[in-house]
């Protein structure tokens, strides 16, 4: 007999979050984490055999942390895990890391941005515990190994995985506390449907993905400071004026639609800017360009484009680390 084709092998970094963790009881699915209880790779991987049937999964190690404590330390050393995992593994196809869904869409995007790779790497996590009734870990585990593995994912830059959709990197948003289907794409939708038959993708990202960027995060030491001012009503120069006393060399401006501060934050930024701060506007809507209008030319401030403030603060801390130019970071924000 012929022999069967050899399944494709899939590097697995598990970093812990939901899809790790083990409550009391099958009922318990909110407050798991008090026990405490997060499985490693080789356990998370243990709970689904039928993992076997789609891939050779090899699990790499990594700590297990709450999503809440991720930040460009754990970014940066998950990147490095990548690069070694395609260093030692032959044959890698992709890379899958799990990860807690409350900073996924963050550790994507900067992955996104400066990891160099040549291997689809696909986010995944789950918004109920391994242990709990109806878990959804089990089949986006299973669904992110499927997509990760798929030639069509090559060239699409790091993606996301939850309840059977793929997401770019960029693009994508939580938008649920509990919900299995938290994680949206506005305005553009997702970028294909990880299905029982196959894996479709319909669209492709049109901004530069990794490992096609000017940004490598295994040469960055730290990242500057750059803090998110958001806008309400009756909001005042307070923690503008912080976050400059602070040392911030970035501050990313969460106004409201269309992307304008109060007029007390608008003085306040204006300041931040003749201090040398460099101040990107977004919108704290979610959804939408902000445009970089005569006022905003004026006033020194340049524009997010679409990207939500907890991503043009990413990109706007990774451009401080090549240039302080506004032109060149008003170019690095129309590329990413």
């Amino acid at each position: 007999m012929p022999n069967s084709p050899a399944l494709p092998r899939i590097a697995f970094i598990g970093t812990g979050g939901t899809m790790a963790s083990l409550g009391q009881d099958a009922l318990d699915i909110q407050d798991y984490g008090r026990h405490g209880r997060v499985m490693e790779a080789e356990a998370i991987l243990a709970r689904v055999p039928e993992l076997a049937r789609v891939a050779e999964v090899i699990p790499r190690p990594y700590s297990a942390v709450i999503s809440s404590r991720i930040g460009f330390r754990d970014w940066k050393a998950i990147a490095l895990e990548c690069h070694r995992a395609a260093a030692e593994i032959p044959g890698l196809a992709g890379i899958v890391i799990g990860h807690g869904t409350s900073t996924m869409e963050e550790t994507a995007y900067a992955l996104n941005l400066g990891l160099k790779v040549g291997v689809p790497v696909v986010m995944v996590g789950a918004q109920r515990p391994a242990s709990g009734l109806s878990s959804d870990m089990p089949m986006n585990l299973l669904n992110a190994v499927r997509t990760a593995a798929s030639p069509g994912a090559r060239g699409l830059g790091v993606l996301l995985l939850l309840n059977d959709e793929i997401h770019a990197a960029r693009e994508v948003s939580k938008t649920a506390t509990w919900r299995m289907q938290t994680f949206r794409t506005p305005d553009f939708g997702v970028l294909g449907q990880a299905d029982a038959d196959r894996v479709a993708f319909y669209r492709r990202p049109t901004r530069r993905v990794m490992p096609d960027t000017e940004f490598d995060l295994r040469a960055i030491d730290t990242l500057p400071r750059v803090d998110i001012a958001y806008s309400h009503a009756d909001a005042d120069a307070t923690a503008i004026r912080a976050f400059v006393a602070a040392g911030a060399r970035g501050i990313v401006s969460a106004g409201f639609a269309p992307g304008s501060p109060t007029p007390a934050e608008a003085d306040a930024l204006a300041e931040a800017v003749k201090a040398g701060v460099v101040v990107v506007q977004s919108t704290r809507v979610g959804s939408g360009r902000v445009v970089r209008g005569e006022k905003m030319v004026r006033q020194g401030l340049l524009a997010a484009d679409n990207l939500t403030p907890q991503k043009a603060r990413i990109l706007l801390a990774m451009a401080l680390t090549v240039t302080r130019d506004p032109a060149e970071i008003t170019r690095i924000f129309d590329t990413y």
